[in-house]
């Protein structure tokens, strides 16, 4: 009997997995998968719920693997939602709830074409299905942890796809084979209180910290690469915490985030940032200090088998041609490129993370029928 990938999509949305919860998703699926036949272990780190199943030899060459995430972002509130998000609510053609786009019908769809593979076709090879319960959040106890495990067992995949949903308007219409690189640093300007009736007592962070948010938000990175557009700078926040108007402040913050493209990497971008916060605070005399976070860096896997062997699939399951992007936010493919190559295909993304976020039954099933053709056309080279 086959696997029904709207009915498992359903029971997964029925996990009320925000991160870092489970819910019940990790355990649903490992105990399918071992009822397959598929070995499956955890991988757990912290307080995060991962799941590693193979089926076929441990070890094998020609390992195909699968990744995705079960948790989901918050749902904001319950009374804006049209149907409960946790109902998996059916309307028509569609259903409705938090994570039916952004995971759960992508992991739902590679899970049931995968075990409807190895229970009726066993591949001369292994597939590999890695899940986590942390990519919405830090990811640092997620696929990292995943991989980490894996590199301790001995296990690999030799090459993976993403099951993210890449579709902006039509399944099949996009294929990732890259991500931007995304960093985030945090200023803050530091000069001496006073009143606003003497500046020349005090000394105004305000001003510096500005004109170094406009040399940065006006500077451009690049013009764009052979696989990427150009990267771009965003300024998120500018905030002093002065209710007063006549109170020149001791500080003020700021918040700029980067995507970058391949033409960089967050080292050289932080050393930039430093040698401009430099700049400005020998310009005006006010200490300017600077935190980094990077969530990851660029990556892509240049056109070629895999990207190949999903784009046939694709066209031949909906008879659309998919474009090779890099463009959008980060997933989980950033960790997984250190491992194999990697590529991200799903679902239409249109209403993920947003209230009434929902799926197309029709798409549910479709998804499903292409990761099983990537399945055979991969198995049978």
């Amino acid at each position: 009997m086959t696997i029904d990938p709207a009915d498992l999509t359903a029971r997964l949305i029925q996990c009320a997995s925000v991160t870092p919860e489970d819910g019940g998703a990790i355990p649903l699926l490992a105990s399918l998968l071992k009822e397959a036949g598929f070995d499956t272990f955890r991988a757990d780190r912290g307080n995060i719920l991962n799941l590693v199943a193979r089926f076929g030899p441990k070890g094998h060459a020609k390992t195909f693997g699968f990744n995705g995430h079960t948790d989901v972002v918050p749902v904001g509130d319950p009374a804006d939602w049209t149907y409960p998000p946790f109902s998996a609510h059916i309307d028509g053609t569609t259903m409705f709830g938090r994570g039916a786009a952004d995971m759960k019908s992508g992991v739902a769809a590679f899970v049931a074409a995968a075990v409807d593979r190895a229970r009726t076709n066993p591949p001369d090879g292994a597939i590999m299905i890695t899940l986590t319960g942390d990519e919405e959040d830090m990811g640092i106890d997620g696929t990292r942890a995943i991989l980490d495990w894996m590199d301790t067992n001995g296990e690999a995949m030799d090459v993976c796809l993403v099951g993210e949903p890449t579709c902006p308007n039509t399944l099949g219409d996009t294929i990732k084979i890259g991500r931007r690189g995304s960093m985030t640093a945090y200023f803050t300007a530091t000069g001496v209180q006073g009143h606003s009736a003497y500046p020349h007592r005090a000394k105004n962070p305000v001003p510096a910290l500005a004109r170094l948010m406009d040399r940065l938000a006006t500077h451009a990175l690049d013009d764009g690469t052979d696989h990427f557009d150009a990267s771009t700078l965003a300024v998120t926040t500018f905030d002093t915490g002065n209710p007063a108007n006549n109170v020149i402040p001791a500080a003020c913050r700021s918040t700029v985030n980067i995507r970058f493209n391949d033409s960089h990497s967050s080292a050289t971008l932080t050393d930039w940032l430093k040698v401009q916060a430099a700049a400005v605070a020998d310009e005006t005399g006010i200490d300017i200090a600077m935190k980094i976070q990077v969530s990851g860096e660029s990556f892509v896997t240049p056109p070629g088998a895999l990207s190949d062997l999903i784009a046939k699939a694709v066209e031949a399951e909906t008879g659309v041609t998919p474009e090779l992007s890099t463009t959008g936010g980060t997933s989980d493919a950033r960790f997984v490129k250190s491992h194999c190559p990697v590529v991200e295909f799903g679902l239409v993304g249109q209403t993920m993370h947003q209230v009434d976020e929902r799926v197309e039954l029709s798409d549910i099933h479709g998804l499903k029928a292409i990761y099983a053709r990537i399945l055979d056309d991969y198995f049978a080279s």
